[in-house]
């Protein structure tokens, strides 16, 4: 089948035709359960993509970048092998290389632990890794499933493509000026920044790697609560990658080629990229493509007698002979430590005590070893939260999986606090194996501030059983944020026959029921603002200088003057009329 190469952003640009027909007989002949693939070009806009299935709001995962629009073969061989995989003899288009498919793998298996829920297929990533680089230009990556050489799309400068500024500083896709779309799943910067995972514990959240971009891509479809195995959800999170109807086609086609059967096949020996594909306008940044440029002859200068640069010839043909590539050189991976998991134990975690409401600044860490005592890499550790204070891992999750990286460690999420105090445990507990796990003593404290401020700053003087003019509006912040919910107490104040301030017996107070006079009040908290706005302040008889004193949990006192003072007389001699002089 010929290749096609689609640049969605550019009019008219379009092999929906194509695609549609493949899925088609895909469905009419070896694939009866092939989702029905939406039709018509992809020039619609989002709203027309679909009767009542529009792709997500915001910039798609690829920044609408060229993808590889080749389609699966018509004819796909029967599974014969476990757990529905082909023989190795299977079709070529069918082999998946060996760590990409185990990335693949790797990222249903930690999102059905996480997020149960969406139930993301394998397959899915594997068809969207097909259709986005060709699964990493054929499996081109080293152990630890980092591309040999960054993938990266075209600029993404708004010359037949989408205009996107740059957002990364040129960390992932070395462009400063504009975005690139980024690594074998092919995230541009500022979705990366947002969707970005470290899958293979190395401590780095990578585009170019296989393992942490399989998993960003599968919490991505997951996004919004979706469950996969609809196909109303499925199609809406394709779309959410890229906002075309063909794209939506072929990723489809190879979501139902793989679910009929793969194989393994080692990696870099997987079914490269078509040279006429996307890589071939990427514009080289290290993408470029796996067949070598043909030799060229510079132009001559004029007067010149240098001779012209000759192509070498293979020995006694007389036939030009290309230049061969070399074979990437693979890293050893590192010695695997067979023994079996002997204990799971506490890696650096501190004290775990945050406030209500607030996200806390400690993070869970664990170290797994093997009974010889070396890092045990790649275990699951499941953690689990427990407690009457409403705390949850970031997500609103109570319980999550993940992997231990190549040092044996694993942290886990962001706890987030609930609204009651009191204590919480955090349980980590290595999956599948019979070893104590361990438990981390938590606690929530009362919300609080570390800085309150009287928002006026206006003269508080009444006159004897008046109310003072202006209201007391204290705020609040913690960390330079609004700090809603912290409890606050407000007491009258004056000074004892030592020149001590002490709580009021007499003087200004806050009415309240049935007419009674308060000087302290208790139970109060700060609005969803950080506000906190006082009830009217009354003076009765008593003339002199008061304090009011505002004190909010965690230390923050605010005291302002109060002065109830009988008003000035008018003096007659300013306030007569000037007396007139006779001329």
């Amino acid at each position: 089948m010929g290749a096609h190469f689609s640049r969605r952003l550019r009019r008219g640009a379009t092999t929906t035709a194509v695609a549609a027909a493949a899925v088609a007989a895909l469905s009419a002949s070896q694939a009866p359960g092939v989702t029905q693939a939406i039709s018509g070009d992809s020039q619609s806009t989002p709203d027309e993509l679909s009767d009542g299935v529009n792709p997500p709001p915001g910039t798609p995962v690829s920044g609408d970048s060229p993808y590889y629009t080749d389609l699966p073969p018509l004819k796909s061989p029967a599974p014969t092998g476990p757990n529905g995989t082909m023989s190795p003899a299977g079709h070529a288009e069918s082999g998946i290389p060996a760590t990409v498919l185990a990335a693949y793998k790797r990222a249903e298996e930690t999102i059905a632990a996480s997020d149960p829920g969406c139930k993301v297929p394998w397959q899915l990533l594997a068809a969207i890794g097909k259709v986005e680089s060709g699964q990493a230009r054929g499996g081109r990556v080293d152990a630890n499933g980092t591309t040999l050489s960054p993938i990266r799309g075209p600029v993404l400068n708004g010359v037949g493509f989408a205009n996107i500024p740059d957002t990364d500083d040129g960390a992932h896709d070395g462009d400063t000026v504009y975005d690139r779309a980024v690594g074998p799943m092919q995230f541009i910067p500022s979705t990366w920044a947002t969707w970005g995972q470290d899958a293979n514990g190395d401590g780095r959240k990578d585009p170019n790697n296989i393992y942490d971009a399989a998993l960003a891509a599968g919490r991505y479809l997951c996004a919004g609560d979706r469950d996969l195995t609809q196909p109303r959800d499925l199609e809406r999170a394709i779309l959410g990658y890229n906002r075309s109807r063909e794209y939506l086609n072929t990723v489809l086609s190879w979501f139902e080629y793989y679910k009929r059967g793969t194989h393994t096949v080692p990696d870099g020996k997987g079914v490269p990229p078509n040279p006429n594909g996307p890589d071939s306008n990427r514009n080289n940044g290290g993408g470029g493509t796996t067949t070598p440029p043909p030799v060229t002859t510079p132009p001559q200068s004029p007067g010149t007698d240098r001779p012209e640069p000759k192509p070498p010839t293979s020995p006694g043909t007389g036939n030009p002979k290309p230049p061969q590539p070399k074979p990437p050189v693979r890293p050893t991976p590192p010695p695997v430590d067979t023994a079996p998991v002997g204990s799971i134990v506490n890696a650096g975690t501190g004290p775990l005590t945050v406030m209500a409401g607030r996200d806390a600044d400690e993070r869970v860490t664990v170290r797994v070893r093997s009974g010889a005592g070396r890092p045990a890499a790649g275990q699951q550790v499941r953690f689990d939260i427990s407690g009457l204070t409403g705390t949850v891992f970031a997500g609103q999750k109570k319980t999550v999986v993940l992997r231990t990286g190549a040092d044996g460690k694993v942290t886990a999420p962001v706890i987030e606090a609930g609204d009651r105090t009191g204590s919480f445990a955090v349980r980590a507990a290595v999956v599948g194996h019979r070893v104590s796990p361990i438990t981390f003593a938590g606690k929530v404290t009362q919300r609080a501030a570390d800085k309150a401020v009287w928002t006026d700053g206006k003269d508080m003087t009444a006159a004897p059983g008046a109310k003072f003019a202006h209201a007391v509006v204290v705020k609040a912040t913690y960390r330079d944020t609004v700090a809603p919910g912290v409890a606050a107490r407000v007491t009258v104040e004056e000074t004892d026959k030592d020149g001590k301030w002490v709580p009021a017996q007499k003087g200004p107070y806050f009415q309240g029921a049935e007419e009674t006079r308060l000087r302290t009040l208790d139970g109060l908290t700060t609005d969803a603002k950080g506000i906190l706005a006082l009830p009217e302040l009354h003076a009765d008889d008593l003339t002199g200088t008061f304090r009011l004193r505002v004190e909010l949990a965690g230390g923050q006192i605010v005291h302002i003057e109060l002065k109830v003072e009988v008003p000035a007389e008018p003096n007659p001699a300013t306030s007569a009329s000037p007396a007139t002089t006779a001329g």
